[in-house]
């Protein structure tokens, strides 16, 4: 039987959860979100709009680049130096949103960075993911998965606190004509990415594959990948699976770079309670990815993941019709509640369907091709929508079809006689 890795390893792995989380929650989920429809863009409509096709943007150059490095990954080996790479990336372009002053002069500039750190962001988490599986034994991935998310989300929440309490509300030492006191969010998370991320590097062993030079890796890699995709409709349960987990990734990611501005612009929240909004629902979030994780190993993934799709558009509806703040605020608590466990089940979920481990990242490349390839349509969607009828209550309405279409079609997915077949197989 596999073992486990050692307990600082397994901690390493789950600080890397923390130090990324950083990024979402306080670029392109709360702070940076809000402070760009709010005093940069030229209107709040107009803001969510060019917010949405950055989004766009930035989903379809994830979504067409994830599989292909990851392929080259598991060709090339350097999963760790690929993983460095990207993380840089976005701790760069985290950095220089310090520069992101608020006019409108500031637009391009601002969602250039945006988009340039959510790539590298996003396909960093490829190699992150592909780690899993050599981690833990198959019974402990639910529980390292949500332990994973839990942490996140704790991060999360540290981060977004101390930037409400040492910067928003208590950097009286900073200029607020030019937003300083947001601006220098950016490379307070550049700070805490780095530094949170960097026991991984040194604590995490490399995934163990035959070296090739990078030009033989990335032809290895693309043809790889070329026969994977082409065989991959032959495989049931893992091909259903990515169309389900595509489409309602697509509403997650819309309710993660919209909440904020949801709060904001239909509730009249101010920014520092848009502030504390993300800090309560990410506690809200933390504590169900922590207590649904023994659930996903115990009576699996996939149940974990309906269950939850289920419950969050049952509490979603109220969510777009309450006009009470205080209302509002305590539905999207328990709303969040259900947002980790499809996470962390999800990822799980992708790791019992994947048949040879050797092949790690290029899964998880196409597992993060599913969740983006495509994320353009919630984004340009809900903007449109939001545009047409000058409603941000109509525009978010849509998130709840994604849901409800994604837990409907993984229904059929049977994940037991694939992981079933894989342990067999070992045996």
């Amino acid at each position: 039987m596999k073992k486990t890795a050692s307990l600082p390893a397994l901690i390493a792995w789950c600080l890397y959860d923390s130090a990324s989380a950083s990024f979402s929650i306080v670029v392109t989920t709360f702070i940076f979100a809000t402070y760009f429809t709010t005093s940069v863009a030229a209107n709040k409509i107009t803001g969510t709009y060019q917010w949405a096709n950055a989004t766009a943007l930035a989903g379809l150059v994830i979504a067409l680049s994830s599989p292909l490095f990851g392929a080259i990954a598991d060709h090339g080996g350097y999963h760790k130096r690929w993983l460095l790479f990207f993380t840089a990336m976005s701790v760069l372009f985290t950095a220089l949103l310090w520069f992101a002053y608020p006019n409108q002069h500031s637009v391009y500039f601002m969602l250039t960075c945006v988009v340039l750190g959510t790539i590298g962001f996003e396909v960093a988490l490829v190699f992150y993911n592909a780690y899993l599986p050599q981690l833990v034994r198959k019974d402990y991935l639910g529980r390292m998965s949500g332990w994973g998310w839990g942490c996140g989300y704790l991060g999360g929440i540290l981060a977004l606190t101390i930037a409400l309490v040492f910067f928003v509300r208590g950097g009286t030492w900073l200029d607020r004509q030019t937003a300083e006191q947001v601006r220098i969010c950016g490379p307070f998370v550049a700070v805490w990415y780095s530094v949170l991320a960097l026991p991984l590097f040194i604590l995490v062993p490399e995934i163990v594959v035959t070296k090739k030079p990078l030009l033989t890796a990335v032809r290895s890699g693309c043809r790889e990948l070329l026969h994977t995709i082409k065989t991959l409709p032959k495989e049931k349960n893992i091909f259903i699976y990515l169309i389900s987990h595509m489409i309602y990734t697509d509403g997650l990611n819309t309710l993660f770079a919209f909440g904020g501005i949801y709060a904001a612009g239909t509730y009249g929240l101010t920014f520092e309670e848009v502030l504390l909004f993300g800090i309560t629902m990410n506690i809200a979030a933390g504590i169900g990815a922590l207590s649904l994780a023994w659930v996903d190993d115990y009576l699996g993934s996939k149940p974990t993941v309906i269950f939850s799709l289920f419950c969050l558009t049952i509490v979603g509806f109220p969510i777009l019709l309450l006009h009470d703040k205080y209302l509002f605020w305590m539905c999207a608590l328990v709303a969040c509640l259900f947002v980790g466990p499809i996470q962390s089940a999800s990822r799980s979920l992708m790791v019992r369907l994947i048949r040879d481990k050797n092949t790690s990242a290029e899964m998880f490349g196409l597992y993060a091709l599913s969740g983006r390839i495509t994320a353009f349509i919630g984004p340009w969607l809900l903007g449109n929508i939001t545009l047409l009828f000058n409603s941000q209550r109509v525009g978010m309405t849509t998130i709840l079809v994604f849901f409800m279409v994604g837990a409907l079609l993984l229904l059929p997915v049977s994940v037991q006689s694939a992981y079933h077949k894989q342990s067999e197989h070992k045996a």
